[in-house]
């Protein structure tokens, strides 16, 4: 339906930004979780979550 509104060149165009506008987020999601606890982020991440367990 939405195609039916932009037409065929903006359906095109999306195409060839889909790479970069992946890119971009995957840069956006780690920039985040750099300038946030990333601790807490990274604990979900399997292999990472036993580094930094603490013996309490």
């Amino acid at each position: 339906m939405l195609s039916k509104f932009l037409g065929l060149r903006y359906k095109e165009l999306v195409k060839y930004w889909l790479p970069t506008a992946g890119t971009w987020s995957a840069v956006g999601a780690v920039g985040l979780a750099w300038a946030t606890d990333w601790h807490l982020i990274l604990v979900w991440v399997p292999y990472i979550n036993g580094k930094f367990k603490k013996d309490s």
